[in-house]
């Protein structure tokens, strides 16, 4: 168990180095956000995945007329509904595109969870993330362990599985999730 411990501690010194970022992936759910996303790109002249964002027309506005950057750069994705689903519904597409190395784009408060998330699924398809934590302020409302392991351990089932298996746990697991379902909404032990 110690080596495997020493092993895991020291993969910086032996795992491969990711290749260059090729893509930024933005979170929706923020402005600032997608601002951020906007301004990496025209820095850098990748192209931007938005999952679940904005309305179409401020997300025109802002990545072709204010960035000024090309309308091909920029792709909306509306298929997810939860940080789970904003990789799920995109991995294989990232994965198709060969992308091998995306910048994760999420406010700070979200970076935890979105990180964890996010490794487990890109992960599986070979896909490296470098996170881009967007800075919240005094809006910062920190997730609860609880919220970060479940969604970590939804998005391991989804490896293994290929399915959200929330509406599962829902069903037989009450105790775990709060009564929409969701792990956040059932008070993390520090906080009864």
């Amino acid at each position: 168990m110690l080596g495997l411990a020493l092993l895991w501690l020291s993969r910086g010194w032996w795992w491969p180095a990711p290749p260059p970022a090729q893509l930024i992936l933005v979170l929706g759910g923020d402005l600032a956000r997608e601002r951020r996303a906007a301004e990496l790109a025209q820095q850098r002249g990748l192209p931007v995945v938005v999952s679940g964002g904005s309305n179409p027309e401020y997300a025109q506005w802002l990545f072709e007329q204010r960035q000024g950057l090309p309308p091909g750069q920029v792709q909306l994705d509306y298929r997810a509904r939860d940080t789970l689903s904003n990789f799920t519904s995109l991995v294989d597409d990232l994965r198709r595109a060969r992308i091998r190395h995306a910048l994760l784009v999420t406010s700070s408060d979200h970076m935890e969870r979105a990180l964890l998330v996010g490794r487990i699924v890109a992960g599986s398809r070979g896909i490296h993330l470098t996170p881009v934590p967007v800075d919240c302020g005094d809006r910062c409302v920190p997730e609860g362990r609880r919220k970060v392991w479940s969604d970590g351990l939804r998005a391991a089932l989804w490896v293994l599985s290929g399915r959200d298996l929330r509406g599962w746990a829902a069903a037989h697991l009450p105790g775990w999730l709060g009564p929409d379902g969701d792990p956040g909404s059932v008070p993390d032990r520090a906080e009864r």
